[in-house]
């Protein structure tokens, strides 16, 4: 079997999450070659080192551009906070690296326009990793629709709810600055609602958005403060939040159907509730990720008098991606997807084959969510080109 070897920029929770897929899907996919843990970059040598230790990662490095220069790399996982993609991945195209990135694709539409143009320049097989799309009960949810099991699409319900910066304790990581995050849950969490809206649905034409702040100062963060941590020594200066809180997006999509989306990280007692709910003329889904291998069907067809939402458990051999796991009714969870859109990737590479979603769905993505940003500041629905 050929073998392609990858070099990740990244060690944090994504590095982690990353490194783990590439591991496993050799091991339960026939794929058309081999992902090779080559090198890992990161700015801190003892933490990258450690982190190569602990993933089996062959190398590392501490400066990014050496990582893409280098002869026997293939591969450039981008594993970063999204203000950090655009240098990376366009340094990495020209350097003919195929690119396989986080989400968001980039801090703005103007940086992915240019991303996904220089990717496809240079010839390289260009990944967004939106994983979402490849939880099996989402991919059956696909299959179901495309069959016309759901005909004429009326209703698109989706909501990310989290609830990791309601104390106002809560330090002033990264995440809550503009400068470094752009935009808060309407970037980061309805990123995610946006790209399985376009998947199942369709394409959006118009978006109406209202965003809130709930606290406007934080402390400033310790050592080693992420996302969900406070780090330590905290200190008792204060920064002001320069993003939003919370946001509500309505739209219209091309094919006549409407939608909500709600994102929030004030929803107390959430820690990733993930849900959307579909309906048309001839059944509806309801999906959440925090039961993420259950699918809730409804069908008109079902016999009168007998109708109602059924539970599908999508742990079936004959659902997407099931097969190459554990025998039907044991279940899989949130790290398989990511193996999942490995296997996928690797024989999109293997085979000079595009992949979905890519850089140009990235650019679709932020396209909307700016233009709800850009709706909320001037209380007016924005029309998508």
């Amino acid at each position: 079997m050929n073998e392609l070897n990858v070099g990740i920029v990244g060690y944090n929770f994504m590095g982690k999450a990353h490194s783990n897929a590439w591991l496993q899907a050799s091991k339960f996919f026939d794929l058309k070659a081999k992902p090779v843990l080559k090198v890992a970059c990161g700015r801190s040598e003892s933490a990258v080192k450690a982190f190569a230790k602990t993933w089996g990662w062959e190398q590392v490095e501490t400066d990014w551009k050496k990582l893409i220069e280098r002869s026997d790399v293939d591969i450039v996982d981008i594993a970063l906070p999204q203000h950090l993609h655009y240098d990376v991945a366009i340094a990495a195209a020209k350097n003919g690296k195929h690119l396989f990135c986080e989400k968001p694709l980039s801090f703005t539409l103007a940086q992915a326009e240019e991303m996904a143009k220089v990717a496809d320049d240079n010839g390289v097989v260009h990944y967004l990793n939106h994983n979402y799309r490849r939880v099996p009960a989402v991919a059956l949810a696909k299959q179901m629709i495309l069959d016309g099991q759901l005909g004429r699409l009326f209703h698109w319900r989706g909501a990310y709810l989290q609830d990791w910066i309601v104390s106002p304790d809560f330090p002033l990581t990264w995440q809550l600055q503009k400068e470094t995050a752009h935009a808060g849950p309407q970037w980061d969490l309805n990123s995610h609602s946006v790209d399985l809206a376009r998947f199942l649905v369709g394409e959006i034409k118009s978006v109406s958005c209202l965003t809130t702040n709930f606290i406007s100062e934080r402390p400033l963060p310790g050592s080693g403060a992420t996302a969900f941590s406070s780090g330590t020594n905290a200190k008792t200066e204060m920064g002001k939040v320069t993003v939003e809180d919370a946001a509500l997006m309505l739209v219209e999509f091309d094919n006549g159907a409407i939608g909500s989306f709600e994102a929030t990280r004030f929803a107390t007692g959430r820690k990733n509730h993930h849900t959307f709910e579909i309906y048309g003329s001839k059944g509806s889904l309801v999906f959440d990720l925090e039961r993420m291998n259950e699918l809730q069907y409804y069908s008109e067809e079902d016999q009168d008098g007998t109708r109602g939402f059924r539970t599908i458990l999508v742990t079936e051999n004959s659902h997407p991606y099931i097969g190459h796991w554990w025998p039907p009714g044991h279940i899989i969870g949130y790290e398989h997807t990511f193996t999942h859109a490995v296997a996928d990737f690797i024989d999109a590479v293997a085979q000079g084959k595009k992949i979905s979603p890519n850089f140009y769905d990235g650019v679709k993505t932020i396209e909307i969510l700016e233009a709800g940003l850009r709706s909320a500041e001037t209380g007016t629905r924005i029309v998508i080109p």
